[in-house]
């Protein structure tokens, strides 16, 4: 029996004839994390799109659970447990990091439900718990537009735990963030390492031997390799492709 939490059958997306992905076969099993990195134009957060359905593919499917995501709108795949972090932050600058973190952690969705922040127990205690997280509990009450970049990545990084999603998207986390705040992402997601499963791109190669799990590399939309991060740097199929060399890699894609 196939125990993937998500699987990725030969999926194929294009635009205007153009082929985005190509027949993609991907697999994450429950509580595991995975990086894709590649660069630009390989797929990478065109596969994200597919996954939460706000591009259609012209073949194939995604299984997430068992249940055929093809063809769902985004709303309903949200409500099955997948939540996406964008790579520019989606913060609300106006409303302070406890309330961004409560309407996260709201269960209740409805518009008119989430307008206050009055949290049930449960509800409070991930707000506590996700601030601590993230290392910002000191800030809860200063409105986010104060934040920092690296600390407005981190809050969007807690608003996604918050949302209590079992699958967590996390789009170019690290981009733009100096060498320690970088550690601090990793370290993030490493301590809920075997509580959520993560899907992650990013080019920092650094940040990603950070994360210490498996990477699948993308090229033209097909998956080129996979292994651990040890393993793709040293595979001659990848420097090829990527350096025009037969050994190392770069610390960052293009």
């Amino acid at each position: 029996m196939d125990n993937s939490l998500l699987r990725v059958e030969n999926l194929t997306v294009a635009f205007d004839g153009f082929t985005v992905l190509d027949r993609l076969s991907i697999a994450l099993q429950p509580r595991a994390t995975r990086v894709i990195i590649g660069p630009n134009g390989a797929g990478k957060s065109t596969l994200l799109d597919a996954i939460i359905g706000r591009v259609a593919p012209v073949s194939g499917r995604i299984l997430f659970r068992g249940h055929n995501l093809t063809g769902m709108p985004e709303h309903e795949i949200a409500l099955l447990g997948i939540c996406r972090k964008f790579q520019t932050p989606g913060v609300l600058d106006n409303l302070t990091l406890y309330d961004n973190l409560c309407l996260a952690a709201r269960r209740a969705k409805q518009w008119w439900q989430t307008l206050g922040c009055r949290l049930d127990p449960a509800e409070r205690e991930t707000v506590r718990a996700t601030l601590d997280l993230i290392g910002l509990d000191d800030k809860r009450d200063r409105p986010a537009r104060e934040l920092a970049h690296g600390e407005k990545q981190w809050l969007e990084i807690g608003m996604v735990v918050a949302s209590g999603a079992e699958l967590l998207l996390l789009d170019e986390p690290a981009a733009g963030m100096t060498h320690h705040e970088v550690e601090t992402t990793a370290a993030i997601i490493r301590r809920l390492a075997g509580s959520r499963s993560f899907l992650v791109i990013d080019h920092d190669m650094g940040f990603v031997e950070m994360l210490a799990a498996p990477v699948s590399v993308l090229h033209m939309g097909r998956l080129l390799s996979e292994g651990t991060i040890a393993a793709v740097r040293s595979d001659p199929q990848v420097a090829a492709v990527y350096l025009g060399r037969s050994h190392g890699m770069a610390n960052a894609y293009a």
